[in-house]
Order: C-alpha cells, then structure tokens, then sequence
C-alpha cells in the first residue's frame, strides 16, 4: 500500500526505498517509483490547487441575478450570481479547492459563467425582447 499525501498532482511522484527490485548477488533492494497520474473529473479542471467549474447559466439569471447550487469537491453549496453578469466572467469560491501539496494551504474553486443565449423563442417572450430593445435605443 502506498500512502498518497494530499495535494499531489500528475506528474509527482513517491519513492519507496528498498521496496524495488533485489539487487545484483543478493544485494540490497532498490526504490520503487511510484508515478502520480489524476484522472480527468467530469466537472472540474485543475489549475494547481485551484479547480474550475463551467457553470451554464440562462439569459435572465445573467440580466437579474440569481442564487444558484453548484457542485464542489465537498457537496453542493450557494452561489450567488450578480445582476449583470457577463458571459466568461469567474467567480470565487475560497477554499473549495484542492490542499497545496505539503502544506495546510487550500484552493479556491473558480466558477467561470457561461450565459445561454436562446435561438427560438415564443411570440410573448419576442415581444418582450423586442420592448427591450426599444427602450434601451
């Protein structure tokens, strides 16, 4: 078994000594290397300690705001999107990341905004876009 300290990333590895192959006449055995490799996840991007989320949001919670539960490493928890938002904007959510290798430092958890622009709409909701745009020319 071997013991893998938090923070380590790809690319890190872990030398076990003299848990290798027996040396030459019986001698003394050498380090097994052991790699670090992470799998990618299904929702975040690594970025050292910190981690990345996509998180698609409509048209309206980008023009009003909005409260909204997204997923972290430890469960799901509030994330308040202010009115205005734009698309590509990154929100920060301290110390939900990941723990700095050999150290009691934590991540943060980095949630870029990506606002959905609808390509039909019903004949209410273009009227209302179009009263919009008249009041905003």
């Amino acid at each position: 078994q071997v013991m893998i300290p938090p923070g380590v990333s790809s690319g890190n590895y872990i030398s076990l000594k003299g848990q290798g192959d027996a040396g030459k006449y019986n001698g003394v055995g050498g380090d097994l290397i052991v790699l670090i490799e992470e799998k990618k996840h299904e929702y975040f991007e690594r970025h050292d300690e910190n981690i990345l989320l996509e998180l698609q949001i409509g048209f309206t919670q980008a023009v009003i705001g909005d409260k909204i539960e997204v997923p972290t490493l430890n469960g799901r928890v509030k994330l308040t999107v202010p009115p205005g938002i734009q698309s590509g904007k990154i929100l920060r959510l301290r110390g939900k990341g990941l723990p700095q290798l050999n150290s009691k430092s934590i991540g943060d958890q980095l949630v870029r905004i990506l606002v959905y622009t609808p390509t039909s709409f019903t004949k209410r909701e273009k009227e209302i876009f179009e009263e919009l745009l008249q009041n905003h020319s």
